[in-house]
């Protein structure tokens, strides 16, 4: 008797990437926060698919030339969330903006064999998609980089 196929890890960390990112990057499910839109656009870089990468990007800041270089080998290494801003905020009993948040995370990454990090502070906004009949959708905005 064979053993049950086990299931694919998601990139990002997730238990499996069907219960993780796949359903976002799929079509299937939208996001529900901030960060696992950062999750999703991760597995979407390993995965290299330049559509969800596309649409899941803020189209005042989303770049006109393509997002993923298809000449470049990249080989992603992993992805560690540092903080998501909203976290801190109700730790410290701010006010919250529900419909604007940021994913401070580290992805690590090889291209031609040799190791590099990403840190980056990305904002998201939650706003209404036409793209998908005006349902509510986090979009990447842009990112900074810390010290």
């Amino acid at each position: 008797m064979s053993t049950p196929a086990k299931p694919l890890p998601c990139p990002c960390g997730g238990p499996s990437i069907m219960r993780c990112c796949g359903p976002f990057i799929a079509g299937a499910e939208m996001p529900p926060t901030a960060e696992a839109l950062m999750r999703s656009r991760y597995t979407a870089f390993v995965m290299r698919d330049e559509a969800y990468l596309r649409a899941t990007w803020h189209p005042s800041t989303r770049p006109t030339e393509p997002i993923i270089d298809q000449n470049q080998k990249v080989q992603w290494l992993g992805l560690e969330i540092k903080s998501a801003l909203r976290l801190r905020q109700r730790k410290a009993d701010l006010p919250e903006q529900p419909n604007e948040d940021t994913v401070e995370f580290v992805a690590r990454f090889k291209v031609h064999g040799r190791a590099h990090r990403l840190h980056e502070v990305s904002r998201f906004v939650r706003e209404p998609d036409p793209a998908v009949g005006g349902k509510m959708r986090w979009f990447y905005v842009d990112g900074s980089f810390p010290e």
